[in-house]
């Protein structure tokens, strides 16, 4: 069963008292003096929850966005959807099925609908978020206190899917990140304090997706989520000059993709990783100097991250690989394996990797198809 064919992992949601100490893990030696995503040189690789921490609470959930923190993320990674009428929602697939228990498409459900629902394991139940609650929280979690570039706020790394058309997506983001004030500033981080320009990455699987976030998210950082290394490379252009890099991480394995990162690396571009569980490419991660590692099991990396903070690993790669053989030469394999397989499935979906968002093309709701909406 792959990860993202796993059921939702129970657990139970953390809970802190209003003006208690504040999330254990977010210390200043945790952030590594670091203000903002992409703030720099990386001393070590932001710890970022993927859809919070997934592998112990009930996915893009505010338990598992509160759980990740607790354990020791410095960001969140969540993925985005739109509802029937406008409203973005925290959801990775676009259907309710798997998560709910729902045979509907996020798309087709009004907010009000898809308020009611709870997931189908995790005790108790969670809920499905829009983007304005987790803004929401998250300015309420900061503080009024002394400008301190070691006491970062946590901030946010968007995937924006391709099943919503992005000229009605993108504008209802902007408008959700407007809704909400971000650490006494403007909603649209123009305001004083930590605005949100400089705590939400905007991350799109293409070129018309990210065409359509300059035009709607102007002022926030960009960056080309994917799994192809030939796609990606035309974003290394100066056409691209604002956008940065979140790939998986088995295609930066070996000659190919330590050339990518130099490349990147010597464009000035930050590179983030996903979905990394496993304790030796998370030590691979921290040795090659990547700048956020997407995972999973974000206490599991919070202790392997733990154990560089006094390693000099700063300023590029370090020497080593993080494994150790036999291991290092299956997981070496494994990841030039999947670089092939991921090779030609790029070139068979060039077209339609390359159309993805373009034509905007709108989305006709079907009405009745979900019980509780018009």
């Amino acid at each position: 069963m792959s990860p993202e064919e796993t059921p939702l992992l129970p657990g139970a949601i953390p809970h802190r008292a209003e003006g208690t100490a504040p999330i254990p893990g977010i210390s200043p030696r945790a952030s590594a003096s670091r203000s903002g995503p992409m703030s720099g040189p990386a001393r070590l690789p932001f710890n970022i929850g993927h859809r919070g921490y997934k592998a112990m609470f009930p996915e893009n959930s505010m338990a598992a966005f509160h759980g990740a923190l607790e354990a020791g993320a410095h960001a969140l990674e969540t993925d985005l959807h739109l509802s029937r009428d406008g409203v973005v929602v925290l959801s990775h697939d676009a259907t309710l099925k798997r998560c709910f228990g729902v045979d509907a498409k996020v798309a087709d459900c009004d907010w009000a609908y898809l308020s009611t629902l709870r997931t189908l394991r995790g005790e108790p139940r969670q809920g499905m978020p829009r983007l304005a609650d987790l803004l929401a929280w998250l300015a309420g979690l900061d503080r009024p206190g002394p400008a301190d570039a070691d006491d970062a706020p946590v901030w946010l790394l968007l995937d924006v899917k391709t099943d919503d058309d992005p000229e009605r997506l993108l504008p209802a983001v902007a408008h959700a990140i407007a809704s909400v004030p971000c650490g006494g500033g403007g909603g649209d981080g123009s305001g004083g304090g930590k605005g949100w320009k400089e705590r939400i990455v905007v991350g799109c699987w293409n070129e018309n997706y990210i065409n359509h976030a300059r035009l709607h998210l102007p002022g926030h950082p960009l960056v080309y989520i994917g799994f192809s290394l030939l796609y990606a490379r035309r974003f290394l252009s100066d056409d691209h000059a604002d956008v940065h890099f979140n790939l998986l991480q088995p295609t930066l394995v070996g000659p190919v993709g330590a050339h990518f990162r130099r490349e990147a690396r010597r464009r000035g571009r930050k590179l983030f990783v996903w979905t990394v569980n496993d304790e030796g490419w998370m030590e691979w991660c921290i040795r090659k100097a990547v700048d956020g590692v997407i995972t999973d099991e974000v206490g599991r990396f919070a202790e392997v991250r733990g154990r560089f903070e006094d390693a000099d690993v700063g300023g590029g790669e370090a020497g080593g690989d993080g494994v150790r053989w036999p291991r290092m030469l299956r997981l070496y394999c494994s990841a030039i394996l999947l670089q092939a397989v991921v090779a030609v499935v790029s070139l068979l979906l060039w077209h339609r990797l390359s159309r993805m968002g373009s034509g905007g093309k709108g989305r006709k709701a079907k009405a009745g198809l979900v019980p509780g909406t018009p």
